[in-house]
């Protein structure tokens, strides 16, 4: 098992995992320093590109985004998204699979649903590829607007059935997103390995948010984002800096000129 998966198991009861996005090298190399998982997700497609929907990230730009990521990732897992239509069956699962962990050099994939891709996640587990569970709002599925799951009976016993079901086929973690505070509680008290919640409450093993929301960069007003920090301000006064200077004439100076 790879030696990064095995300290991600091991901080089940005893310590919060730390999750979060990167689609760039030199966001990777910042947060290396303190994430336990780096997520190059599928969320790319709305942060960078304004989609208004991840079914059309292509299996490329993750490819190609997850390349850039590695280069900054020198102690956190690294798990990449397979994007929508990448694991439609087995053999087209495995195929992308190995195409993410060939060319981006990471650790781990990671799959949206429950019970309807067991045999998928099976056959992957079976190829040696690492898989990370995704349960509760499925971005690439969802239609309509987004709405917090475990609402009804018939939601909560899926759900529990389905992380329990993803657990036997092998996955090393789950995330569990926008997924009622009680049953987050339950799913992962019930569960030997870790679950990362979004919007799922405190209660789960770990955190994952997106880095561009978590620093202000991209604006948003879903209701799990938290704005630690706003980043544009500070851009902001660094590119009316340069401006400033520019028009000056004291940029660049003999300092900086050859």
């Amino acid at each position: 098992m790879n030696i990064k998966i095995k300290r991600i198991l091991s901080k089940k009861n005893k310590s919060k995992i730390i999750c979060l996005t990167s689609y760039s090298k030199n966001i990777s190399e910042i947060l290396d320093k303190h994430t336990d998982i780096i997520l190059v997700g599928d969320s790319l497609g709305s942060v960078l590109y304004s989609y208004d929907t991840t079914k059309k990230v292509t299996l490329k730009m993750m490819i190609e985004h997850s390349k850039s990521v590695r280069q900054g990732v020198k102690n956190s897992l690294m798990v990449v998204d397979m994007p929508y239509n990448s694991y439609n069956n087995k053999s087209i699962a495995l195929k992308n699979a190995k195409k993410i962990i060939k060319y981006s050099k990471a650790d781990a994939v990671k799959l949206e649903g429950g019970k309807r891709i067991l045999n998928i996640i099976k056959h992957l587990k079976k190829n040696k590829i690492n898989v990370m569970g995704h349960l509760g709002i499925l971005p690439q599925s969802q239609i309509g607007k987004f709405r917090f799951k475990g609402k009804t009976t018939f939601e909560r016993k899926s759900l529990l059935n389905d992380a329990l079901l993803l657990q036997s086929s092998g996955v090393f973690s789950i995330v569990l997103e926008c997924i009622e505070t009680k049953l987050a509680k339950e799913i992962t008290k019930k569960l030997k390995i870790p679950t990362i919640g979004i919007g799922s409450s405190v209660n789960c093993d770990g955190q994952v948010l997106v880095t561009d929301d978590l620093v202000g960069l991209n604006l948003t007003s879903i209701k799990f984002v938290k704005n630690f920090y706003d980043i544009r301000k500070h851009f902001d006064l660094a590119v009316k800096k340069f401006v400033k200077e520019v028009k000056s004439k004291k940029y660049p100076s003999t300092k900086f000129s050859y």
